[in-house]
């Protein structure tokens, strides 16, 4: 159907394909895996008319490929189906799927509302939605408007669909909908390319699988010749032993990379105990280690009507606690209502002992509390600006000069600069180079560090490593543990189960807005955290 020969490209120099050759078969799904900045956005670009190759050319059932745009993309039969998905939530669902092709009254302009209920209620029927045309489009669950998103490349007759990372925000019934119907249109004789960072997800549903490494291939073949450890090892060059770093009883520390920005209150903390007690927490490999009782975060008895319902819990120093649950649990919700984002209407929140209850978030932000939200493109990132405006953006009242406030810019750069080296952003992405060109991993260590550079003493993280590849998890889950061992709180919320046992020493369990269950370490068991969400009582 599609392939690809020595493709290269590169941006300021800098070059991201390298000389990339692979094919798709007629009616086969290929899985595309690489770690974050590997080049499998840019190639995907290139293939849907979004950016054009330095060198190398495409092949379309035989013949030349060149689409200067999407548009001419589309009239050859390829859909691209984007991560973050683009669907506009105030038109409804037909309006959606016809927006740029509306069936009209013969020659006037005018739109032919009968044809276009009939035609979106038939392409409804093919992915499997049971859903009136007119629903408006931000009714729909995320799994609803990936569903959308398809039936609309069918209404283009497309004969290869590029996926890009589909199940990232959908529950599990929804993913098990939308692998149903991948197996639908590849019987129907439709290719796919399949992006995800779910491996095991790429193993169940594709034919073949081609590995992406710094902009090269360094792995192709059938389904059959590849393993989860395998993909990994050519992601990114080395084996992993462990998905999670261990927590140690002192912050570790790597020659040449600075540490994180350590809070004057955690150092204060740190200072008043005994000096063979500075850094106990909570750990998972050291028995020996203690706990500290300090609580940083309190919540009592908080409710919002439909929203939450009586939630009460603590948050110590030094400790990572997990919060589980299935979508619409209300974790979010809630996550959203502790920084002071949205309303509640009984209950109290304490950090470090005084209410902030009805504070704004700017006033919690300067009493140590951070989110890192779910959504990190619409609310994390200021897209169109530069990597260092967004990493400096919450602390630019720390690098002031007194006694009128102007920003010290070199002390600016500098804490910019160290904080950088401590995520682990990739060297060669500069400090003016707007965010959106990032790859979704380094885009996800950006708002990491703008938060660590304000140096919180209690951090919310709303699905932290979503869309991040396996190698970029691994460093993620190092920088919340050492921020942990360093005297921070931390909150995760997280639909990945293993995630959360990997890291957390406590879990609570949410189901309809309340808490349904709390497991420590030695309790940590799937099933019963399962049972908990899915299940409106439990018995532990």
């Amino acid at each position: 159907m599609i392939s690809f020969h020595d493709i290269s490209k590169g941006f300021s120099g800098v070059p991201v394909l390298r000389r990339v050759s692979f094919a798709v078969a007629e009616g086969h799904t290929l899985g595309l895996v690489g770690e974050n900045g590997a080049g499998k956005s840019t190639l995907m670009n290139i293939l849907g008319g979004n950016l054009q190759p330095d060198g190398g050319s495409m092949l379309l059932a035989g013949q030349p490929y060149a689409p200067r745009h999407p548009t001419e993309a589309g009239r050859h039969g390829l859909a691209f189906i984007h991560q973050e998905l683009n669907l506009f939530a105030n038109l409804s669902i037909a309006e959606n799927i016809f927006l740029t092709a509306f069936p009209r009254w013969g020659p006037f302009p005018f739109i032919d509302r009968t044809t276009l209920r009939v035609q979106t209620a038939g392409l409804l029927q093919q992915v499997g939605l049971d859903l009136p045309p007119e629903t408006p489009v931000e009714r729909l669950s995320a799994g609803e408007r990936q569903l959308v998103e398809i039936a609309k490349a069918l209404s283009q007759n497309a004969r290869l669909i590029i996926l890009d990372e589909p199940s990232t925000s959908l529950s599990a019934r929804e993913t098990v909908i939308l692998f149903a119907l991948i197996d639908r249109l590849r019987a129907r004789g439709i290719s796919m390319i399949y992006i995800s960072h779910a491996l095991d997800d790429v193993l169940r549903l594709c034919d073949d699988i081609v590995v992406l490494r710094d902009g090269e291939r360094v792995g192709a073949g059938p389904r059959a010749q590849f393993t989860s450890e395998r993909m990994i090892s050519l992601m990114v060059g080395r084996s992993l032993n462990r998905l999670f770093p261990e927590r140690a009883s002192q912050p570790l520390h790597e020659p040449g990379r600075a540490e994180l920005p350590l809070s004057p209150k955690i150092r204060a903390a740190q200072q008043r105990r005994p000096t063979h007690q500075r850094f106990m927490v909570p750990m998972r490999v050291a028995e020996n280690v203690e706990t500290t009782q300090e609580v940083l975060l309190e919540v009592s008895h908080l409710s919002q009507p439909g929203i939450i319902r009586d939630i009460s819990l603590v948050l110590h120093r030094g400790e990572i606690l997990g919060l589980s649950g299935l979508m619409g649990a209300g974790r979010s919700e809630l996550a959203r209502i502790l920084f002071g984002l949205d309303p509640c209407a009984r209950g109290e929140i304490r950090l470090k002992g005084s209410s902030i209850s009805g504070r704004s978030p700017k006033w919690r932000i300067q009493r140590g509390l951070a989110f890192l939200t779910e959504n990190r493109r619409e609310e994390g990132l200021c897209m169109e600006s530069a990597i260092a405006d967004n990493i400096a953006l919450v602390s630019l009242g720390q690098h002031t000069r007194p006694p009128l406030g102007f920003l010290d810019f070199p002390k600016l750069r500098q804490a910019v600069s160290n904080i950088r080296n401590a995520v682990r952003l990739t060297a060669t992405v500069r400090d003016e180079q707007p965010v959106k060109t990032l790859s979704g991993g380094n885009q996800q260590k950006v708002v990491l560090a703008k938060w660590l550079l304000s140096q919180p003493e209690v951090l919310i993280l709303d699905e932290p490593t979503r869309g991040v590849d396996v190698g970029a998890k691994y460093e993620v889950y190092q920088l919340i543990n050492e921020l942990a061992e360093r005297g921070a709180g931390v909150l995760i919320i997280s639909s990945e189960l293993e995630e959360l046992i990997g890291l957390c020493d406590r879990i609570l369990v949410m189901g309809r807005g309340e808490i349904r269950d709390e497991l420590n370490r030695e309790e940590f068991n799937r099933e019963r955290i399962l049972r908990a969400a899915l299940c409106d009582s439990v018995t532990p």
